[in-house]
């Protein structure tokens, strides 16, 4: 289970949000606020050969489920760690489990069939993830890529990366050409010295036009402290605020002391104040991107 000091702060969440309508509610169809970044796993799970981490908790889908009760949330979307490779496994169990809360993004290899990624949308997976920290940056312009690429368009699916900003230049030609929806992860990773200034987050925000790239403004504590504050001015301007989600990044891997969900949740608050706005971040946006995926 999550240790005691990972739920520090969660249970006063409500009291930062504004009350958001709780899952159940009759306001419900309307007013489902989404999570659109957190994980799920537990100890014990098999690792990816290249793990660099390997968590010494469990963060349950029943954990996380107590953090967006507690901080007016009421569906997530759940993101196939990178230290557990292309098993699935968890992340499935999780989708099935709570088939009304949950969407997932899986990690899987680009010779994967048709029919065994209908198998997986089924179970309200609606993406997968190229999480390109510290590994190269694959030939999307060479076999087995842009056939797969096809099948994840055929699919209505996103591509959701995080790479380094400076990787964008290179990633997003590719992407956009193969038809795919796009998600930039952490408010697309430029480096923390150049800031906004990075030309990577340049070509990403140059991308906004295209109508399909979208950016989720999470992880922060991953960015330098300064750069949510300067870059939403800029992501509002070139995305629209109905491009960009939220998402706490659950349970904070590695920053896990460093914040807490009522915290990341709370920053949205200064990032987007005006609560008409949140609503199109954190309901609206969300719901069309990953909710109506494929349907």
């Amino acid at each position: 289970m999550i240790t005691r000091r990972m739920f520090h702060g969660t249970l006063v969440g409500l009291a930062t949000t504004n009350a958001w309508p709780r899952h159940g509610t009759a306001q419900d169809a309307t007013m489902r606020a989404v999570d659109a970044h957190a994980h799920v796993f537990r100890r014990g799970l098999p690792l990816a050969a290249k793990s660099r981490y390997a968590p010494d908790y469990d963060a349950t889908p029943e954990d996380y489920i107590r953090n967006l009760d507690a901080n007016g949330l009421s569906d997530g979307v759940l993101v196939q760690p990178s230290f557990l490779g292309t098993d699935n496994s968890y992340l499935l169990e999780a989708l099935r489990s709570y088939p009304d809360r949950f969407r997932g993004i899986a990690v899987v290899e680009p010779d994967m069939q048709r029919e065994a990624l209908r198998e997986l949308a089924a179970a309200g997976v609606v993406g997968i993830r190229l999480n390109l920290i510290g590994a190269q940056t694959p030939p999307l312009d060479a076999d087995p890529w842009p056939m797969f690429l096809k099948r994840l368009s055929d699919l209505d699916w996103q591509v959701e990366v995080q790479a380094e900003a400076r990787r964008w230049p290179e990633l997003l030609p590719l992407l956009l050409r193969s038809g795919v929806k796009v998600v930039a992860d952490h408010f697309g990773k430029p480096d923390p010295k150049l800031g906004i200034d990075d030309p990577g987050f340049r070509q990403l925000l140059a991308a906004g036009n295209t109508g399909r790239v979208w950016v989720k403004i999470s992880g922060s504590y991953r960015n330098g402290a300064g750069l949510p504050a300067a870059a939403m001015p800029r992501l509002r301007e070139n995305f629209g605020l109905d491009h960009l989600v939220w998402g706490s990044d659950w349970p904070n891997t590695q920053f896990e002391t460093a914040t807490s969900y009522a915290r990341v949740r709370s920053e949205l608050d200064a990032w987007v104040p005006d609560p008409n706005d949140r609503r199109v971040v954190l309901v609206d946006a969300p719901r069309r991107l990953f909710w109506t995926t494929g349907r």
